[in-house]
């Protein structure tokens, strides 16, 4: 398996995919040209995408402010895989190769995996259950990707994000451009566990800063962007927005960078904000999960006059909206109001390092308390010891009292048989003294009378 560094260098477009892509192109070219009756066929400038599909880099570095207006407009529908690989730089056939090896390795993710396949986008023809091969090649690449990211593994909003790609290439080259999408792209940090507390953070700084009256209607309604904007991030706006929508915001996020996805979460609250304002926490949950794209129906009042061309224009993208039964968006003038603001990377990077040292103070106070925390256990195991010394110090200072009053009660015990023996002794030195008392007095009587008989 190959190592997530493969994910960091420069993708390889080798000859055999350079010339697979522009006979392919050649393919297309060719089926435009024999049904040219069909409206957004007719307006494709062939010369125009053949020229950046054929060399892409040389044109990009060449007449970049053209090929971004062009991207801006929308990516011909029949080119959009090949342009969404051209521009992340994903063809890799290596990777390709490591993608066919993984596939036949287990995942323990496999139940997670099939568990929400029905659940991603049901009601398109390629991923329903009778066709079969939609939901097939999804498994795959997200197996695949949770063979090759343990650290991400699977996670619930990948799903939307690989469909997407599907609807546009082969599930091997999906799968390439999905690794590029989370590893040079940054997308991988919207699955890791801190990294969408950043993206959360700058989203709040965000609107603090473009819409400061929202900002503070939503703090004091207690709206947090946890709340309704988590499955913008972790879908890129697949789940619950048309797909014309969604193609369209993954060929400004490809061109310009996962940032973009900030643009566009804006503009919709940006565009919906005097509504907002008038709605209260209940409302502002059920508006912003089923009609923040209403403002976007009808005839579009705002053109694309800034990107003035001489390619055709683009017609408009419709879909039919499933929570009013129908209606046209306008995907030129959502576009055009995402691009149009100026979210600068200053911005991001300022917030970002605002963040960062808003962690770092955080985390060193919370060092503090667990230094404090680790210093309390240490004293209180001391303090047990001690204590613990302290019992055993009182039971010998008990078992020594114990002694000490048997040792005086044995030595007054000895004392009184001493006195007794002192007065005994007394007793019959006092005896011994009479008796001999007695004896000198016999004595001195017997001389006496000795001498009066003689």
């Amino acid at each position: 398996m190959q190592k997530h560094e493969e994910t960091r260098k420069a993708a390889r477009g080798s000859i055999d995919g350079q010339q697979k892509i522009q006979e392919e192109f050649a393919r297309l070219q060719k089926e435009k040209a024999d049904k040219s009756d069909k409206p957004e066929e007719g307006t494709i400038d062939w010369d125009f995408w053949g020229a950046v599909i054929s060399d892409y880099q040389g044109f990009a570095s060449q007449r970049p402010k053209e090929l971004a207006q062009a991207i801006a407009r929308g990516i011909p529908g029949t080119l959009r895989g090949m342009m969404w690989q051209h521009m992340a730089a994903s063809k890799d056939l290596e990777l390709e190769s490591t993608y066919l090896k993984l596939l036949k390795d287990s995942s323990t993710h496999e139940k997670a995996i099939t568990r929400d396949l029905g659940r991603t986008f049901p009601h398109h023809d390629f991923f329903t259950d009778g066709q079969g091969i939609g939901q097939e090649n999804l498994f795959n690449v997200l197996k695949a990707y949770s063979l090759y990211d343990h650290q991400v593994g699977y996670c619930q909003g990948l799903p939307f994000i690989v469909a997407i790609l599907l609807l546009n290439m082969p599930d091997e080259e999906a799968f390439s451009l999905l690794v590029r999408l989370m590893h040079v792209y940054d997308l991988r940090g919207h699955f890791l566990p801190e990294m969408p507390k950043l993206q959360m953070r700058l989203f709040d700084r965000l609107i603090e800063e473009l819409l400061p009256v929202l900002h503070v209607h939503f703090l004091r309604q207690g709206i947090k962007s946890s709340m309704f904007c988590s499955q913008w991030f972790l879908t890129m706006f697949s789940y619950r927005f048309p797909l014309e929508i969604v193609f369209r915001i993954y060929d400004n996020c490809l061109a310009n960078g996962i940032e973009a996805i900030f643009g566009f979460s804006i503009t919709l609250l940006k565009k919906n904000e005097e509504i907002l304002l008038s709605l209260k926490f209940d409302e502002i949950l059920n508006f912003l999960n089923t009609r923040l794209l209403d403002r976007y129906k009808g005839i579009p009042s705002i053109s694309f006059q800034f990107l003035s061309l001489t390619l055709p224009q683009v017609e408009h993208l419709d879909s039919a909206d499933p929570d009013d039964g129908g209606g046209k968006y306008n995907v030129d003038e959502f576009v055009n109001d995402a691009v149009s603001l100026r979210i600068t990377p200053f911005m991001l990077d300022c917030y970002r390092h605002e963040y960062e040292d808003l962690v770092r103070e955080t985390n060193k106070h919370a060092l503090e308390i667990d230094e404090l925390r680790r210093s309390n256990r240490s004293l209180s195991i001391q303090v047990k010891k001690l204590e613990a010394s302290l019992a055993q110090l009182n039971i010998e200072h008990v078992d020594l009292l114990n002694d000490l009053v048997k040792q005086r009660l044995h030595n007054e015990e000895m004392e009184e048989e001493l006195v007794r023996y002192k007065l005994l002794y007394a007793e019959v030195m006092h005896e011994n003294e009479d008796a001999q008392s007695s004896h000198r007095i016999s004595l001195a009587q017997m001389f006496s009378l000795k001498k009066g008989s003689s």
